[in-house]
């Protein structure tokens, strides 16, 4: 028998790859987070985490624990609401960004549509500062999006690095502007690669403007220029520019659950609440481009 709490924090620490970062999003503290680690490591009799001075890592058989680990929890919860006598009725009305709808969200819908089918799913996919708006004009009861900068808040779902992406075979002239491909405004990520060049003195041009992540794929896998995008999402048919060619560095950028203003029936935030943990359990992207000191911002 593993100990549900002790499951929750390993897949916390998976997803973060930080023993911090972790400890903050379960509202406990760092010592808590590692004694919990080490209770379900002699649990199991194996090693999950490799941990050093650059990072946290998971091992082999932290791996295999990932796939056990949201099982288990998966069949609790359902043992634990058909016990309880109560079935989550009414409606939910949830915001995501778009390139974590095309990659990752859809497995995790459907664990809830199966788990809660009474509960009536309404989707909207959209730009993540436009899912921003829509939360706080009460329009939404749950987002997953980009993390603003100038909205702070919100609960790390993972953390990963923003990167230049293009089809393999583009070639940029350094003395030519930049061609970019971006999202309209109020995109987060076509605001961040402007503010980065225009710091960096780097001229630029944009050559594609698309609502849509299809339409900018589709831009940069013809050649028209590179595009600003989360390095673990990385659609097929595109890479990350070179580093030879000298583009600046746009930074880490964090997914965050975001919960909007509590309705009077109580419904939809228990229903926001079951999805936000579905979230929080499921497989998030991998960047191999952490650096160390991200894991610990």
């Amino acid at each position: 028998m593993y100990d549900p709490a002790q499951l929750r924090t390993f897949l916390a620490v998976s997803q973060t790859l930080s023993f911090t970062q972790a400890a903050d999003r379960l509202g406990v503290r760092q010592s808590t987070v590692s004694q919990q680690v080490r209770k379900l490591e002699a649990a199991v009799g194996r090693q999950l985490f490799a941990r050093d001075t650059h990072g946290v890592e998971l091992t082999e058989d932290g791996e295999a624990m990932l796939g056990f680990a949201r099982s288990i929890l998966e069949a609790n919860e359902r043992a634990a609401s058909w016990f309880r006598g109560t079935r989550l009725r009414g409606r939910l009305r949830f915001g995501a960004s778009e390139d974590f709808v095309v990659t990752r969200l859809p497995e995790i819908l459907e664990g809830f549509r199966r788990d809660h089918p009474e509960v009536d799913l309404e989707l909207t996919v959209e730009l993540s500062g436009t899912l921003h708006e829509r939360l706080e004009a009460g329009k939404l009861d749950l987002v997953l999006a980009k993390r603003s900068e100038d909205r702070p808040g919100g609960q790390l779902v993972w953390r990963d690095r923003l990167v230049w992406i293009g089809a393999e075979r583009l070639r940029l002239d350094p003395d030519r502007p930049l061609p970019l491909i971006v999202f309209p405004p109020p995109g987060l990520t076509r605001a961040r690669a402007l503010d980065v060049l225009e710091r960096h003195g780097r001229s630029w041009r944009i050559v594609c403007t698309s609502g849509s992540l299809n339409g900018l794929v589709a831009a940069a896998r013809a050649g028209l220029g590179v595009m600003a995008h989360t390095h673990g999402l990385i659609p097929p048919g595109l890479a990350p520019v070179p580093e030879r060619a000298g583009l600046p560095d746009l930074g880490p950028v964090d997914f965050v659950l975001l919960y909007g203003k509590r309705r009077q029936d109580g419904v939809s935030h228990a229903a926001a609440e079951r999805l936000a943990a579905a979230i929080l359990a499921g497989p998030v992207p991998r960047s191999e481009r952490f650096r160390a000191e991200d894991r610990y911002i």
